[in-house]
């Protein structure tokens, strides 16, 4: 004390894991975009013997206990054993609440933050998946068959914008037999057909953009039917597309596509027109080449192509 070394860790102390997760929910999950998956990994780590554990309590060996527990249970919805990514994800948020309690709530861990101080499962590796052969021609022919009228065009505007499920569609949160509007998708008053522009002012990153239509992209948009009472741009929402989309590729007889993977066709095909990484990013909306990196996947045969 004498020295100016000394830290009173009483509230470290009092507080518990789970204390602070459930702060942290009530008091800053409701400003982010993605509250669904991390109250589910909240749930999860505050059931844990790890959520029993006071602050001052927490060391790397805890931190390493639940990591090595976890990749050995068992779900009992599933059956089966959690994904290494899962646990990531897991301990990761774990880790960004210890950052926040130490610097914006003034709780200090004797230790500083166990999460950084232990070796993470791996990584998973990123998904390459791309449409391949006459893919896109049997997808939207059975987007053709499919109940739903919305079901083709978003597919077409999916794979020429790039954007997002949820910067399209109007999706919507089931929790607690509440619902909640997580995106209101596109809508006409953001659309200008003359420019050639959709502008989307909110995004998964929290940054506004605005996305350059193709003429494709131009001609799905005006094959539309634009009722005035409906503000959207595609009548209906992610919820009403997904079934439908699973069943269009299986009546197509296509694997392992999922509608995200749409994006990161979209992304490949800016690379393969030429577009540089910049470019691509102010119409993908990713904030590092990092992260565009993950969803660009450039067939050998084009790049050849352009060495010519």
């Amino acid at each position: 004390m004498d020295k100016g070394v000394w830290r009173n860790y009483n509230r470290s102390e009092s507080t518990s894991v789970t204390d602070l997760l459930i702060r942290y929910q009530s008091e800053i999950l409701p400003e982010k975009k993605s509250r669904q998956s991390v109250e589910s990994v909240i749930k999860i780590v505050c059931r844990s013997e790890l959520g029993g554990y006071s602050l001052a309590q927490l060391l790397p060996e805890s931190i390493a206990k639940y990591r090595d527990k976890r990749l050995s249970m068992v779900s009992e919805k599933t059956g089966k054993l959690p994904s290494p990514q899962t646990v990531r994800h897991e301990i990761s948020l774990l880790s960004r609440v210890l950052n926040h309690a130490m610097k914006e709530w003034g709780i200090p861990l004797p230790l500083g933050n166990p999460c950084l101080q232990i070796k993470m499962p791996a990584q998973a590796q990123s998904r390459d998946r791309r449409l391949v052969d006459d893919e896109e021609k049997s997808l939207l022919d059975a987007c053709t068959n499919a109940q739903t009228p919305w079901l083709k065009p978003i597919v077409i505007f999916a794979i020429e914008t790039g954007m997002r499920s949820g910067e399209m569609l109007e999706t919507w949160r089931y929790s607690n037999k509440e619902q909640t509007k997580v995106s209101i998708g596109l809508q006409w008053t953001d659309v200008d057909l003359n420019k050639r522009t959709a502008h989307l002012p909110k995004t998964k990153n929290g940054e506004a953009r605005t996305v350059p239509l193709s003429s494709r992209a131009i001609q799905v948009l005006s094959d539309l039917p634009h009722n005035p009472n409906d503000p959207r741009v595609f009548g209906t929402t992610y919820e009403g597309i997904h079934q439908a989309f699973v069943r269009a590729c299986k009546r197509a007889g296509i694997e392992d596509l999922r509608f995200h993977d749409l994006r990161h066709e979209a992304a490949s095909r800016f690379f393969e027109k030429g577009l540089r990484e910049m470019q691509v990013a102010a119409i993908t909306g990713h904030k590092t080449l990092q992260m565009l990196k993950r969803y660009t996947h450039l067939r050998a045969e084009d790049l050849a192509k352009l060495l010519d």
